[in-house]
């Protein structure tokens, strides 16, 4: 049974909030927030609050940055194994295009 690639919905345990994940680059797609609960007891709170939260995006902007250069490898192995497939192929069973009649 393989994976599909159809994009799926997960809850975040942290926040509630659901968010949409394509299987195939296993990236985050769209967010819905979840309805907010409840304001905080302190500014204490509040201020920890914040930085858990710039810690998280953080935490997400370096999770796409190591995936632009995850597509970059992954484009550069299907062209390098597109190459060589065609080197592979007889020229007899390579489809004609119209500059090889010239």
């Amino acid at each position: 049974m393989g994976l599909s690639d159809q994009p799926f919905e997960v809850m975040c345990p942290d926040c509630g909030g659901m968010l949409k994940i394509d299987p195939v680059s296993r990236a985050i797609i769209s967010h819905k927030s979840a309805p907010k609960k409840k304001m905080f007891e302190d500014f204490g709170e509040a201020a920890k609050a914040l930085r858990e939260a710039d810690a998280r995006r953080d935490s997400i902007f370096q999770q796409s940055v190591e995936a632009q250069k995850n597509k970059e490898d992954v484009l550069a192995k299907k062209f390098a194994e597109a190459v060589k497939k065609a080197k592979e192929t007889p020229l007899g069973e390579r489809p004609l295009r119209d500059f090889d009649l010239d």
